[in-house]
């Protein structure tokens, strides 16, 4: 970068605000100043180079601080942090300041060419990687330890010092997004970029992946319907039915690593470098040199670590699964109290109350993989993970063992064990329907009654106020710092990865599982977009260029399909007829189907490729010019150090 960032002011003028910084009340005076300096200070001494002011109302200075930064800093900002846009050729590019004038829609007085969710992205990172240099504690508390290196925003947080950090929300751009995404009931697609300008990638992508999904479910709603309602106890007819489910989760997983492809390749983050990864802020441990950076940073055995999660971690995870098991042994034991009650009474109410176990054991799970959530949370940050994507990977997996244990054991012990499929139907039924109702209601219908009377009360307490610009914006801040803060995509995509299982573990069982799914995405999309909007406070911006892990993770459960409904129409009457002498023949059969299909699926996999043709094209074309310019770049370094070596 020829630029250097010492000619950059710390004031500008037009200063318009971009994040809040929220800070406990009573904070010291020398803290404040502390802090406020290095935000301010320059990038050669340690500091972030930002703009920040205090939030002035009819009460006085208020603990809230307002960041931005000028135009020219966060352009070299988007270089640092490796921002892709797109070029006046159509090409996408990793964006430098020393060729602005080649990307598109770029002025020297267009302050739009970065969206506001990119900006706040970029201040984040800058005040994220503020690093304690000389000093040993916070100024005003000795208590709060310091050592260089360590992150002194993760300080101020695990101190009590910083209450909390987030975006503004851009009140007339929201407002339009609103109205064109949830605020009118229409049958089209979702506005994917609208949504990644104001939200950032990971969360459009996370809304492109649910209206993706839930389009591919129709065909199987479709299908199951007539088999449901003239096909329930032939399991053979089901075949058919369940070959095209497990071939059908092939290719929609398939299709969508292509869809997903052009989605980012067209916000740019499909070809974002991904950077030498910092220690998270969490990371702890003795002061020491990176072998690989050269760079000061805290150092911990990994042998440590293991020991933890083998000694620690294992042994409670596998504790939680034993009493995921027992809750489930005692939910069959109420299934068979109210077989029995409805057995002595026949009536309408010992009908109703069959249902009753199975209703109670959807919501004793949904209370369980709560509680069981903020534990993994709490272990995987005690074993002390240095990088954040190894921290996710352990949580994720975490997660995913015992949600899936908990919610799927007890239909594999009524399938496998208990033989019983009308008791299989019912339970799936049951728990697919309830926990829809339940996430609807915790995640969005109750956030957003809790929001809209605290928003009620608020404007009551401030109506006699004045309505000039600064009180606007105070009521604004106001509002949004008491806003619940949304934790990412991580429980979304959970709540689709149990739904996967529920439409296609038992599909032969179950047909109409996929219209319940289609009909729950629906309402899903909409009160979604509804919190996202109107309950929490806005989140910051995060590049992604795929779902991650989550693809695994569905794949594995298509895998595990093909198992279950192999076994489940090998157990039907019709099928076992087949083989009256020898039920040896019939598992060789169904495990030779089951290969079979499986064979299948990993052919379609490798067959269908993960990116258009197009997209790879324009990849290799890329990475021809990188190399390129490479080459152009040593020839040159050779021919001068020729001339050098000739002059002497």
């Amino acid at each position: 970068m020829v630029e250097s960032w010492s000619f950059l002011d710390t004031a500008e003028s037009n200063f318009k605000p971009l994040v809040v910084i929220e800070l406990a009340k009573g904070t010291k005076e020398e803290t404040i100043e502390w802090f406020t300096k290095r935000i301010v200070d320059k990038k050669a001494n340690g500091g972030a180079q930002l703009l920040i002011k205090p939030l002035v109302t009819e009460n006085g200075v208020e603990n809230i601080y307002l960041v931005g930064a000028s135009h020219l800093r966060l352009l070299l900002g988007a270089e640092a942090v490796g921002l892709v846009k797109e070029c006046s050729d159509n090409s996408m590019r990793t964006f430098t300041y020393s060729s602005r004038k080649t990307f598109k829609h770029y002025a020297d007085d267009n302050h739009d060419f970065l969206t506001m969710a990119e900006c706040q992205y970029i201040i984040k990172h800058e005040l994220e990687n503020l690093r304690a240099k000389d000093e040993k504690m916070i100024p005003g508390y000795p208590q709060a330890k310091l050592y260089p290196g360590k992150s002194i925003v993760r300080r101020l947080l695990t101190s009590g010092i910083l209450v909390q950090i987030f975006p503004l929300h851009d009140r007339e751009e929201l407002k339009k997004l609103s109205h064109s995404w949830y605020g009118r009931v229409k049958i089209g697609y979702q506005p994917l970029d609208d949504i990644r300008c104001y939200f950032g990638e990971t969360i459009a992508l996370y809304f492109g992946f649910l209206e993706y999904f839930t389009f591919a479910l129709i065909p199987m709603a479709v299908i199951g319907i007539p088999y449901y309602v003239f096909a329930w106890e032939d399991y053979d007819k089901y075949v058919m039915f369940a070959t095209f489910n497990l071939l059908w989760s092939t290719v929609i997983l398939e299709v969508w690593k292509r869809m997903c492809a052009i989605l980012t390749y067209r916000w740019g983050t499909l070809l974002m470098k991904r950077q030498f990864e910092e220690p998270r802020p969490g990371f702890h441990g003795v002061l020491g040199i990176n072998p690989v950076t050269g760079r000061e940073e805290p150092m911990y055995s990994s042998i440590k670590r293991q020991l933890r999660i083998y000694l620690v971690s294992l042994p409670f995870v596998c504790l939680c699964l034993y009493f995921s098991l027992y809750v489930m042994m005692i939910y069959f034991d109420l299934e068979q109290w109210a077989l029995d009650y409805h057995k002595e009474n026949e009536s309408n109410f010992s009908s109703l109350m069959l249902y009753v176990p199975s209703i109670i054991y959807a919501v004793v799970i949904e209370i369980m993989n709560l509680i069981y959530r903020y534990a993994a949370e709490f272990l995987t940050s005690w074993e002390n993970h240095r990088l954040e994507s190894s921290y996710q990977n352990h949580l994720i997996l975490k997660v995913l063992v015992f949600n899936f244990l908990n919610c799927f054991a007890s239909l594999f012990y009524i399938a496998f064990v208990m033989f019983d499929m009308k008791l299989l139907r019912q339970s799936l039924a049951t728990l697919l329907i309830t926990s829809q109702i339940l996430n609807q209601f915790a995640e969005s219908l109750l956030p957003y009654w809790l929001q809209k009377r605290y928003n009620r009360r608020m404007r009551k307490r401030m109506c006699s106020a004045k309505t000039d610009m600064d009180l606007s914006l105070a009521e604004q801040i106001n509002m949004e710092k008491e806003m619940g803060t949304y934790l990412g995509t991580f429980d979304d995509y959970l709540e689709l990865f149990l739904q996967f299982g529920y439409v296609s573990l038992f599909s032969c069982v179950y047909p109409l599982a996929a219209v319940f799914a289609v009909l729950n995405n629906i309402t899903e999309i909409y009160s979604d977009a509804l919190k996202m909007c109107r309950v929490y406070k806005r989140p910051f911006a995060e590049p992604t260029a795929n779902i991650g892990v989550w693809q695994l993770a569905f794949e594995t459960m298509s895998v595990i399909s093909v198992v279950t409904n192999c076994i489940l129409i090998g157990m039907s009457p019709e099928v076992d007829a087949l083989f009256p002498d020898s039920k040896m023949d019939l598992v060789l059969t169904v495990a030779l189907v089951e290969h079979l299909l499986l064979a299948i699926k990993f052919i379609m996999a490798f067959v269908i490729p993960d990116k258009p043709r197009d997209i790879q094209m324009k990849l290799a074309k890329l990475e021809f010019e990188s190399l390129e310019a490479l080459k152009q770049q040593v020839r040159a370094f050779q021919m001068q150090l020729h001339f050098l070596l000739i002059h002497h």
